[in-house]
């Protein structure tokens, strides 16, 4: 793979890796509003659930940052986007109202992520990533 590729590979993971970051830490730190979300879409132990949450998308988050375990990490944020956008954005996204408007965004959102990290754990890290530093290039590297 050539150098190119492998930094556009690190800039998708940079870009990548943001929203997951902050939302994580978001989620860690107001557990409270994040719980009151989820009690919301009828999910037992909210609390609990909240901190969970944010601390799964705070490491993997930081997983696809750095580029370690790449591929697995990819298939688990493409089932956690497209599990969020049923769960908690598709039952409110009908009508014209604001609110339905913002989560019908949301589920495209999330089911376009879902697609985003499902290539990148198809193509894994790249050359710039710990994966990389392990032996664990993406098959399209070698």
């Amino acid at each position: 793979m050539s150098n190119t590729n492998n930094a556009l590979i690190l800039l998708a993971r940079i870009l990548l890796s943001f929203m997951f970051i902050l939302a994580g830490f978001g989620k860690i730190t107001d557990a409270a509003g994040t719980a009151g979300m989820i009690a919301g879409a009828g999910l037992p132990a909210a609390t609990l659930l909240a901190y969970v949450a944010g601390l799964f998308e705070l490491l993997a988050g930081l997983a696809v940052l750095t580029g370690f375990q790449v591929r697995i990490v990819g298939w688990l944020l493409a089932g956690f986007c497209v599990f969020t956008a049923v769960v908690f954005h598709l039952p409110y996204a009908s009508g014209a109202e604001l609110v339905n408007i913002l989560n019908q965004i949301m589920v495209m959102k999330n089911i376009t992520l879902a697609g985003a990290y499902i290539l990148l754990a198809t193509v894994g890290a790249g050359a710039y990533s710990i994966d990389a530093r392990r032996g664990l290039q993406a098959v399209a590297a070698r």
